[in-house]
């Protein structure tokens, strides 16, 4: 067997990508809530709540990437973040800015998959002459 051609499946950079960006959200959560309990009106109580759930829904979301759930629960992600902006303003920018990283993340992460696949179909055809090729006889 070849050393420059790994035998196991790839990790998906989609998933890996989507993960990165739900656990960075985390980050820009809580300290959101730390902003939000100054410029808002909700109660520490309720905020704490809010982000937490919020932070632990990243948290589920990231872990469940393997399967559709993961990614549907990122979007719902995205969609709390924008929505937080009616108690910070300032979240709308920051909900959106997130929510364009999600999709990137999403877009990007499924074309290098492609490539990937690609790359690894053509390895493996080089390695195994006797595999028809398209357009062969």
């Amino acid at each position: 067997m070849s050393d420059d051609v790994p035998s196991a499946e790839p990790r998906s950079l989609r998933r890996s990508f989507a993960a990165m960006v739900l656990v960075g959200e985390v980050f820009v959560v809580g300290f959101a809530s730390l902003v939000a309990k100054d410029l808002s009106d909700v109660s520490g109580r309720t905020l704490g709540i809010v982000a937490g759930g919020t932070a632990v829904l990243c948290l589920l979301a990231a872990g469940l990437l393997r399967s559709r759930t993961g990614y549907l629960l990122g979007w719902a992600v995205q969609v709390l973040l924008v929505l937080s902006g009616f108690w910070v303003p300032m979240m709308f920018v920051v909900g959106l800015l997130f929510g364009g990283i999600w999709f990137a993340a999403l877009h990007f992460g499924a074309q290098a998959d492609a490539i990937t696949a690609q790359r690894l179909a053509a390895a493996r055809v080089d390695r195994d002459p006797a595999t028809p090729t398209e357009g062969a006889p």
